[in-house]
């Protein structure tokens, strides 16, 4: 393939991953990128702040990844002295593990490609 480049060491593999359930998109970059802030940050309203996201956004995409999954992700809590909060559940940790080392393994191939591609 290479051959029909017209400059094969300019060009790069690209692409991202995500996975898909049968209705919605489950997990990729975005909603994993969400998952670890709740996780560093303990609130969803932080982390959508921190993603330059609305509050209702960042919410419907918890919603969505907690209804996909056979266990919720993320657990919330409500109101109290010190306000609410949220943080990842044990499944929630596991889907952010697993998918960073699908990123990792899907980079890999990227590069790998990129490589062949350029002969």
């Amino acid at each position: 393939m290479h051959s029909i480049l017209p400059d094969p060491a300019s060009f790069r593999v690209n692409g991202r991953l995500w996975i898909e359930g049968p209705q919605d998109r489950f997990l990729g970059i975005g909603r994993l990128e969400l998952l670890q802030h709740i996780q560093r940050l303990g609130s969803i309203s932080k982390a959508a702040q921190a993603m330059n996201m609305s509050y209702k956004r960042a919410w419907e995409l918890v919603s969505s990844m907690n209804a996909q999954a056979r266990e919720p992700l993320v657990s919330t809590q409500t109101g109290g002295p010190q306000g609410g909060g949220a943080r990842l559940t044990a499944a929630g940790e596991q889907a952010v593990a697993e998918f960073d080392a699908l990123q990792a393994r899907f980079q890999a191939f990227v590069e790998a490609e990129t490589a062949r591609l350029r002969g």
